[in-house]
């Protein structure tokens, strides 16, 4: 029997959605499109959203202000579907709903991706989760909503279809969301381009900060709390840096670091060639996308953290 949505959710009462820890576009995007499509097309069910706090820049999205957060969650639910995660740890809190489910079932595209749920709709080659999604609900029935969340997703993730993973299926899915009556351009410059005046500066200094390697091939810089204190900007405020640093003339991959509030370093990877990062980013336990791969570090990141990156980076060049 082929899988659907509906194959998946049918002898459920209760569904619980929960997305990756930090949670982005695509995170966000397919957690409440998916949302909004149960509520619509399965009313009698009870969903419940569970994400740690969403980047401000989201909160458009229908049913953004239903999100609750995990912690001292003791519910069984008969169903916890995990999207965009590809390990049960990138859940948080929520990994202890997860493990308390009746049944769980996963949805993502990341490279990472362990098989960690009773069933699981894993496609590293995917442009999203939100494309996924998108295969698995029937489409028909996807209303402007829902067609807001998988959009959003899709478009944070292909960086406006720009990446590789972008498909000619992205495509024809995204055209398909698009004739549900959404807001398109409106919703690409909010989510994707608009910067506030706190934004742009944090990216101005991290970019007068940065420094090349390697003849050019290889940009890195990092952002200290210090800084990021200075300038009045959170981590989520950091969007967008590392994909300004890959578009640099030469550059191959890029590196750039944010500290924690923990004093511990979250480290993305970008590139503009055929490499595989999630390579680079093991080394610190990290994952993601052959071209975009992300982790958490510990230690000075001048003399510690990026030397080690530049030297894998190095290796996986050759």
């Amino acid at each position: 029997m082929e899988l659907t949505l509906d194959s998946v959710v049918q002898d459920t009462k209760s569904i619980a959605i929960a997305g990756h820890v930090r949670p982005d576009g695509d995170c966000v995007g397919s957690c409440m499109g998916l949302y909004n499509y149960i509520k619509s097309v399965y009313p009698a069910k009870e969903v419940q959203v569970y994400l740690e706090p969403i980047p401000e820049v989201y909160s458009f999205l229908h049913g953004t202000e239903n999100i609750r957060q995990a912690t001292g969650v003791d519910k069984v639910f008969d169903l916890f579907i995990c999207l965009d995660c590809g390990d049960i740890r990138r859940l948080g809190d929520a990994g202890a709903v997860f493990q308390n489910a009746k049944r769980t079932f996963c949805v993502d595209h990341h490279k990472s991706d362990h098989d960690f749920a009773d069933e699981n709709y894993v496609f590293p080659g995917a442009s999203s989760t939100s494309e996924l999604l998108c295969e698995l609900v029937d489409m028909d029935l996807v209303t402007k909503e829902a067609a807001e969340g998988f959009y959003t997703g899709i478009v944070d993730d292909t960086g406006v279809f720009q990446y590789d993973s972008t498909s000619s299926k992205t495509m024809e899915i995204a055209g398909r969301l698009m004739d549900k009556g959404i807001h398109f351009s409106s919703l690409i410059q909010r989510t994707f381009f608009e910067k506030t005046y706190a934004q742009n500066r944090i990216m101005a200094a991290a970019v007068l900060g940065s420094k090349l390697h390697d003849d050019g091939s290889i940009i890195s810089t990092y952002l200290t709390k210090a800084q990021m204190n200075e300038y009045g900007v959170i981590a989520s405020d950091t969007e967008g840096i590392v994909e300004q640093l890959r578009s640099t003339k030469g550059v191959k991959v890029a590196v750039f670091l944010h500290e924690n509030d923990d004093a511990t370093f979250k480290g993305s990877l970008r590139a503009t060639v055929d490499i595989d990062l999630t390579k680079v980013a093991a080394i610190y336990d990290g994952g993601g996308h052959a071209k975009a791969a992300g982790f958490t570090a510990t230690g000075d990141p001048e003399t510690e953290i990026i030397p080690k990156l530049i030297d894998a980076i190095r290796k996986e060049l050759k």
